[in-house]
């Protein structure tokens, strides 16, 4: 895998000031390299070549995304050995993040934005960022977004230098909350679900192993 910033968990009722807030996009990640578009596992992304040209010199981190809610085609067309030119020309890169580079993250995401707007493309997006003062206008923006069919908030420190790893300077903040888990095999269904998956035995990032689902 990449070495990318991993998000942790907002807490209930967290003050905002001092982070900077933007949408959770419902995206694929997706890191430039200044030359190769690749997954978060490292592995190249089939992008044609006409999106991967419009993209400038300076790395990027973001999401790729078609919208709120279109996860499942999203993935359908990024995953392709052969790129679907036409299914191309309805995605948005989603960028956040200027990997490796120097200052806050404030100072980063003003220079994303100026990177963004020379290029002058509307499938390459700088994520807005925005400031609240408290709680309560914490929340209704986390309604806003939630009515609008999204999938929450993510809140990054404005004085954070880039790093990589887990870490607390970047924190999700989502009406459901989730966690990741490593895939270790799976199990057949029993009964009515004879002769099809049955469950995934998976393991948590704490170690704990749990079978996941039931009749898939």
């Amino acid at each position: 895998k990449l070495p990318l910033l991993l998000a942790g968990k907002a807490p209930q009722g967290i003050d905002p000031r001092g982070w900077l807030v933007s949408e959770k996009y419902d995206g694929v990640r997706a890191v430039w390299d200044g030359r190769v578009l690749r997954f978060r596992s490292g592995t190249v992304i089939a992008a044609p070549p006409w999106f991967t040209g419009r993209l400038p010199a300076q790395p990027l981190d973001g999401e790729l995304w078609l919208g709120r809610g279109r996860f499942e085609a999203l993935s359908g067309i990024v995953r392709r050995q052969q790129p679907d030119d036409a299914a191309w020309q309805g995605l948005r890169y989603m960028v956040f993040e200027l990997p490796g580079a120097e200052g806050p993250f404030a100072a980063r995401a003003q220079r994303l934005q100026r990177l963004v707007q020379q290029g002058g493309w509307p499938q390459l997006v700088a994520v807005e960022q925005s400031t609240q003062d408290s709680p309560a206008a914490l929340q209704c923006r986390l309604d806003e977004v939630l009515r609008a069919g999204g999938e929450g908030l993510m809140l990054h420190r404005a004085d954070a230098p880039y790093h990589t790893g887990r870490s607390a300077a970047l924190l999700k903040l989502k009406p459901q909350q989730d966690a990741e888990a490593v895939v270790l095999g799976h199990l057949e269904g029993r009964g009515k679900h004879a002769g099809r998956l049955g469950a995934l035995r998976v393991r948590s990032e704490d170690g704990v192993e749990f079978q996941l689902g039931t009749g898939f």
